[in-house]
């Protein structure tokens, strides 16, 4: 059985696309995700957001309002999207991480990171700024008694879409007293995979950080 922990709404994403490769897969959030208060700064002071997540629209609440005039640089195609629900105009999207984006980019540049609590820390290029707003955390929850009853049951192939994903669920794993070894993990990047340990029965990282590629990968390890 494959299971996606990662929190809603992107779980229900995730099982959707998984289920139309015909994938026998199972969703149990082990985060939460919660806005928290934030100043918002002069927008006068920014050139564009440079988003992370799509968190990021949909907990930044009423402070996002102030900004919709300044263009958008993503991180991925998910991003992008909920930027565009949310009423902002996408100047672009990367899809290999948002150093990435940040590389692709011309200075001078003023941008403003709406992040989480937890994120990846960034080197902007010359003649490029970053201040950046933390507008929502993530927060871990425990595995369950039917949790550990599932992934006992058979081997199961576990999808991480994030470093602290990656920790969490190797902290509860001890915890329960989980055999890692029998469990196999479909991490969505390198520094996920790292994040996880060792121990496992497999570990591997996607090519590209989205999705659709580790849906693939997922695909061909459960074959």
């Amino acid at each position: 059985m494959i299971f996606v922990i990662r929190p809603e709404p992107g779980l229900q994403s995730t099982l959707a696309a998984a289920r139309e490769l015909g994938l026998a897969v199972i969703g149990r959030p082990l985060f939460d995700v919660v806005p928290l208060r934030w100043t918002a700064p002069d927008a006068a002071g920014f050139d564009g957001l440079l988003i992370g997540s799509a968190n990021a629209f949909r907990h930044g609440g009423e402070g996002l309002e102030g900004f919709k005039h300044l263009p958008v640089y993503a991180v991925g195609e998910a991003t992008a999207d909920a930027a565009r629900e949310a009423g902002f105009t996408v100047a672009e999207t990367g899809s290999g991480g948002l150093q990435g984006v940040l590389d692709s980019l011309r200075a001078p540049l003023r941008l403003l990171r709406l992040a989480g609590a937890e994120n990846i820390a960034l080197t902007p290029p010359a003649g490029i700024t970053i201040t950046e707003c933390v507008v929502y955390e993530v927060r871990a929850l425990a595995l369950t008694g039917s949790d550990e009853v599932s992934l006992r049951a058979a081997k199961p192939l576990v999808l991480l879409h994030s470093a602290a994903a990656a920790r969490h669920f190797a902290e509860e794993c001890d915890r329960r007293g989980l055999d890692k070894a029998r469990i196999a993990l479909a991490c969505i990047g390198p520094r996920v995979a790292e994040a996880a340990g060792t121990g496992w029965r497999t570990v591997r990282a996607a090519p590209q950080p989205d999705d659709a590629a580790l849906l693939a990968m997922a695909q061909q390890m459960w074959q």
